[in-house]
């Protein structure tokens, strides 16, 4: 149980440093840190992969491995330095007064035992606590983690659960003995927007309900905005900008916070007349650091002789000793001054069809075994009558949770599917039924595809250069060797890469690199259409910034037609010129961005645009969280397939929704929705977001 005759901070972390020794050097991982967390409060630590986030909180959990070390400063824990304790007093404090969620769910539950067991074992280990106090205490935490059905849960394994669900389980396990300090480390990161929502509203309310305080790690500026009430931004292993929420979003002092919003399409953000900036230059490796300030290479307020020289320390705004910034600028900067517009981009003209989609339906059978109970083949139905036209030059979004059919319907596209019925038109041509095998060289050059994880699509045994000209290969494209060779450097030149990348390794490059060799290798054979499965959402919110303009440069250039599959609702909006939701298979809404932005909404799509974190205090959102997860698409319920989860059923007459699934109809020109309520009622539907104009 926490301590409660302590009062001070709970976490007090000053002046850190911490650095990894190999056999060649020591690699300064993180370097004169310092934050504080008081009882109760919710702290936010933000910035890129790299940056030494989860150095901080592995340092906190005394858990650096063999090779890490502090190397400076101290860990104060409830006035206690955590380094001076030994290691019973460590095991004592881990799980019980210190508690860790990670990023993902199933790294912390063990696959062989049930939920119940699993929660049980913590009180029963740090308290001693009796095995039905164990049980009845693991009953009220999976309540409280707003699970349905707890004792069905408890009797589960791990593997019977949805990701959401999972790390709900995480969740109260980690608050099983009551922690004075909860570490999360980016814990929705895996988890669909609807269910990041739900699990951020449960970590705010459970954080107020047992006072615990919170050390929050992500990238998502949104996601902090809404859960933290203090922030600190790092840039290559140093806090760079420190203070309350509005201090740091309104009022920041430091060049990299402000290269960071920069980077992030916030409602408003106009594609064409605003693009987004991109952070110049990479992230310096850790033993590559610059003289003086981290960020200076990068910085477009460089002055040299004076940024590149000695240490930075953080300096305390004036008038705000809350506020702290490390930056020699920051009083002689105009932070209010408007960014200097960038080019303004035209948009390609949307030109005629190229794909056609009608009635698409794709079910798999599945053979029965005692597993899913029953002796007859179950269905699968991943798509459902889906029909929609892609134009030359147009981006068309696809939005939806995990499971609704998006990544299904791409395999079709792709011919790595075939469609069960209902057809697929290229150029008038019916392609849905043929198997990539059987497909034209030109067939398959004008479909490729860009995928989630630029790790994953890259053969790590050949250089770059060689893996597109491979691909050019593939499409015939070009006579001899020398001419694919000059096309591929072309396709470099393409992409943004350097010439030299050619003879480069994979392990060589970054994420942002590996995604544009992707982009690269899609584009070797003049694609038409481009599927793009949530191309940036491995990657830095600094690096989403280049690739998305990279994709809508490509596109200008070359009048591809995009598919756009994402959750990301921001980029979507930035992005897109027609969106189409789906949820369990159906399309549910499909229009202009425009027209489904806002009001009338279907009621999965007002629920979708409310669970989006947005990373401005001027932004007020209706409050809308789903409970529950998408059905099963072996077993989907009758009628309307978002009956289930849908806050307006009650106002249709009768039970028209759980009875027929109702029609797509037209509400406007191009805009279309597949929903019960009547088109009054449609018309009451109020703004999901509205931007607060009066507090600018």
């Amino acid at each position: 149980m926490a301590d409660q005759a302590y009062d001070g901070p709970i976490l007090e972390i000053d002046n850190l440093s911490i650095s990894f020794f190999t056999r060649l050097r020591e690699i300064p991982a993180v370097m004169d840190f310092s934050v504080s967390i008081k009882p109760g409060e919710a702290v936010g630590l933000v910035g890129e992969s790299g940056c030494g986030k989860s150095t901080v909180a592995l340092g906190v959990m005394q858990d650096l491995g063999v090779n890490g070390r502090v190397v400076g400063g101290s860990i104060m824990f409830k006035g206690r330095d955590l380094a001076q304790m030994s290691d019973d007093e460590l095991r004592e404090i881990r799980g019980s007064q210190i508690a860790m969620i990670y990023q993902e769910p199933m790294a912390s539950l063990n696959p062989a035992m049930k939920i119940g067991r699993q929660l049980m074992e913590v009180p029963m280990i740090h308290s001693g606590m009796s095995e039905s106090d164990a049980r009845a205490r693991a009953l009220q935490v999976v309540t409280d983690v707003k699970l349905p059905d707890p004792e069905r849960i408890l009797k589960a394994y791990p593997h019977q659960l949805s990701g959401g669900q999972q790390q709900r389980i995480v969740i109260a396990m980690a608050l099983m003995s009551e922690p004075a300090l909860l570490i999360l480390d980016e814990p929705t990161t895996a988890l669909d927007v609807t269910v990041e929502a739900a699990v951020v509203e449960l970590v705010k309310d459970l954080g107020k309900k047992y006072g615990t305080s919170m050390l929050f790690i992500s990238h998502n500026l949104g996601l902090v905005l809404e859960t933290c009430d203090r922030i600190c931004v790092m840039y290559s292993g140093e806090a760079v900008e420190r203070g309350s929420i509005e201090d740091v979003f309104d009022k920041m002092r430091h060049p990299y916070t402000q290269a960071l919003f920069r980077s992030i399409p916030l409602p408003g953000a106009d594609k064409n007349a605003r693009p987004l900036v991109a952070i110049p230059g990479n992230f310096p490796l850790p033993h590559e650091r610059p003289p003086g300030c981290n960020f200076c290479p990068r910085c477009s307020y460089f002055e040299a002789g004076r940024c590149d020289q000695g240490s930075i320390m953080m300096e305390d705004v004036p008038g705000n000793e809350r506020h702290a910034t490390r930056c020699l600028k920051f009083k002689e900067i105009d932070w209010k001054a408007p960014l200097g517009l960038a080019d303004v981009k035209t948009k390609g003209e949307i030109g005629e069809v190229i794909l056609k989609m009608d009635k698409l339906k794709k079910y798999y059978e599945v053979a029965a075994n005692s597993m899913f109970g029953g002796s007859a083949t179950k269905v699968v139905k991943a798509n459902e009558e889906l029909s929609f036209e892609a134009r030359e030059s147009e981006t068309l979004a696809i939005v939806g949770e995990s499971g609704c059919g998006k990544s299904t319907f791409a395999k079709v596209l792709m011919g790595l599917e075939t469609a069960t019925s209902g057809q697929v038109l290229l150029d008038g041509k019916d392609i849905g039924g043929v198997p990539i095998e059987d497909r034209t060289t030109q067939n398959v050059a004008d479909i490729q595809m860009v995928f989630q994880n630029p790790f994953d699509t890259l053969n790590p045994s050949m250089t770059v250069g060689r893996q597109i000209i491979r691909a050019l290969e593939i499409f015939k494209i070009g006579k001899n060797e020398k001419e694919r060779r000059i096309r591929m450097l072309e396709l470099l030149d393409l992409v943004k890469l350097p010439r030299e990348f050619a003879g480069r390794m994979p392990r060589q490059l970054s994420g942002g690199q590996k995604q544009r060799v992707g982009i690269a290798r899609a584009f070797a054979g003049d694609a038409r259409i481009v599927v793009a499965d949530e191309p940036v959402s491995a990657l830095d919110v600094s690096v989403q910034a280049a690739v998305t303009d990279l994709l809508m440069e490509i596109q200008r250039e070359q009048k591809t037609t995009l598919l756009f599959i994402s959750h990301d609702l921001s980029i979507v909006r930035y992005l897109a010129d027609r969106v189409m939701v789906m949820y369990l298979g159906h399309v549910v809404e499909l229009g202009t961005t425009d027209q489904v932005f806002s009001p009338p909404y279907h009621p999965y799509t007002e629920a979708l645009l409310s669970a989006v974190p947005i990373a401005d205090t001027r932004v007020k959102k209706k409050h809308i969280v789903l409970e529950g997860d998408v059905p099963s698409a072996m077993n989907p319920p009758p009628g309307c397939p978002f009956q289930t989860r849908c806050r307006w059923k009650s106002q249709v007459e009768g039970n028209l929704c759980e009875i027929k699934v109702p029609p797509l109809r037209s509400v406007a020109e191009g805009h279309q929705v597949k929903c019960h309520l009547t088109d009054a009622q449609l018309a009451e539907m109020e703004p999901v977001i509205e931007i607060n104009v009066a507090a600018e």
